[in-house]
């Protein structure tokens, strides 16, 4: 990466309802090295490169978002750690921390990658990591994830905490996939030093198998742990959605993040950038901004910050998210994978 832009005084972002945005989500590629059956088709068409933003364009973006008060900076993809050359954007971003403008970069990942750069990610300032991973079964992963190895993910897990990373699991509530394997997950996670995340099944985009077949309410699951586990409630936060419990076995924390039985947009402080530039208010709104015009059409930030705060204006009080049986129609088209989460 040639430029390295800096961080001029903004004014910092605050929606219609009071929210300050904190949180930036940016997804840096469309394309993963897994196919799991609740983000995408199998057959997926993936965008050309020339629609991609450079990872030039991406650190400018991510600066201007960090001069208007963000202060959490989330990776992701499809699978971030496929992208060529994704280092040198860490390396470029992680002057932000160094300066105390940003707070945390982080990743999200499906592990696949770490044993190669997760000592490059604590070397550029990543503290914590997120690692998707649904069952501890091989051949039930493989069946999930469609391409993927597990004891490449566990080698990568391991990695990671050798690298000084802290670790935290999300796993997807699957009915009838993964039900039978919660307090295992539980158990093994905590054993490694690791917190774990519930998340419900949310409905985006065409994929099969239904997702109405998937759906388990984290209010179900919740109440089973809690046959085996006595759970405490907890203020923890990360920043994100989600909401935790102490396990007091283990000692260690449990996340639930549950889009469908229980919203979380009273406190909504992100935002997602695509790996086109699009910019998503709401994961659950189909709204969005185009902030890839705007970025290319001057080397000054003027017309890009002015995009941004546009959008903001427009942020939703919340999503629309439902599992609508009667239709067998996804809440939003897009695919997750699109949006990065």
């Amino acid at each position: 990466m040639t430029q390295t832009p800096t961080i001029d005084a903004a004014t910092p972002l605050i929606d219609p309802f009071g929210r300050s945005i904190s949180y930036l989500r940016v997804s840096v590629t469309d394309r993963c090295d897994f196919r799991c059956v609740y983000c995408m088709s199998e057959d997926m068409h993936f965008l050309p490169k020339q629609d991609l933003l450079t990872l030039e364009e991406l650190d400018r973006l991510c600066t201007v978002f960090v001069g208007k008060g963000v202060r959490k900076l989330r990776i992701t993809g499809g699978e971030p750690l496929v992208r060529r050359d994704i280092m040198t954007l860490f390396r470029s971003l992680s002057r932000h921390l160094e300066s105390g403008a940003l707070d945390e970069l982080t990743v999200t990942t499906n592990g696949s990658q770490l044993a190669r750069y997760a000592g490059d990610l604590a070397a550029c300032g990543v503290r914590r990591i997120n690692v998707s991973l649904d069952t501890l079964d091989p051949d039930k992963f493989r069946a999930i994830t469609r391409w993927g190895d597990l004891g490449k993910v566990l080698a990568g897990l391991e990695a990671a905490r050798k690298a000084g990373l802290s670790v935290k699991i999300n796993a997807v509530a699957l009915k009838g996939v993964n039900e039978d394997e919660v307090e295992r997950m539980v158990e093994w996670s905590h054993g490694l030093g690791m917190d774990l995340t519930f998340i419900e099944v949310m409905p985006l985009g065409d994929i099969e198998p239904s997702r109405f077949d998937q759906y388990w309410p984290l209010s179900q699951l919740r109440a089973r742990l809690a046959e085996r586990f006595t759970l405490e409630e907890s203020a923890y936060r990360t920043g994100g959605p989600a909401r935790y419990v102490s396990v007091r076995e283990t000692g260690g924390r449990i996340g639930f993040i549950t889009p469908l039985t229980h919203n979380f947009c009273e406190s909504c402080n992100r935002v997602r950038v695509t790996c086109t530039g699009t910019l998503y208010m709401c994961l659950g709104q189909e709204d969005a901004a185009d902030l890839r015009a705007p970025l290319r059409a001057s080397e000054s930030n003027e017309k890009l910050e002015r995009a941004i705060e546009a959008a903001i204006a427009r942020k939703p009080k919340g999503h629309d998210f439902v599992i609508d049986r009667t239709t067998a129609r996804p809440a939003v088209g897009r695919h997750m994978s699109v949006t990065g989460g």
